[in-house]
């Protein structure tokens, strides 16, 4: 699979405005709220790169000049050595192998370049490719977390997923 991985450009502010205020989303991450066009600039704009500084990093999924999603690796933690990572493809580019692909170039950096420990993931239990994805790219440590995602509406089980270096 022919993918890259790159730092955030100002250029991306569309297509992350899009993902972030992506309702069907929200159950899935950390927020539930809508994002303003301005606070995503100014998130873009003072993000500085450095995952030490700034305790995640947001890498945007390419392929030739089309961006087909993101990756982010948040919740650092330097003195634990590891950190958990989330994906999202845009929908249109789904179900063709792109995020594994990413997942596995995400896999390499956080080994090799970041020098950590683990990365851990959650997943919705009814999200079906999400469990693959992380399965094939040898995520183990496979724990059901009872109520763990709520949408606005029902609470949601999920897996919570490692994978060791």
């Amino acid at each position: 699979m022919d993918i890259s991985l790159r730092a955030i450009e100002p250029e991306d502010l569309d297509m992350l405005y899009r993902i972030e205020n992506d309702t069907s989303l929200w159950g899935v991450g950390l927020t539930n709220v809508p994002y303003s066009r301005y606070v995503l600039h100014e998130y873009i704009a003072e993000a500085s790169g450095d995952i030490y500084t700034d305790k995640q990093v947001r890498l945007m999924i390419v392929r030739g000049d089309d961006v087909i999603g993101m990756v982010d690796i948040v919740n650092f933690s330097p003195s634990h050595r590891r950190a958990e990572v989330g994906i999202v493809i845009r929908r249109e580019h789904r179900r063709r192998g792109y995020a594994h692909a990413a997942l596995r170039e995400v896999i390499t950096y956080a080994r090799d370049i970041l020098h950590l420990h683990q990365l851990y993931a959650l997943a919705e239990a009814s999200n079906t490719a999400a469990l693959r994805l992380f399965e094939t790219a040898g995520f183990g440590q496979k724990h059901l977390l009872k109520d763990w995602l709520y949408n606005g509406r029902q609470y949601h089980d999920a897996f919570f997923y490692q994978i060791f270096f």
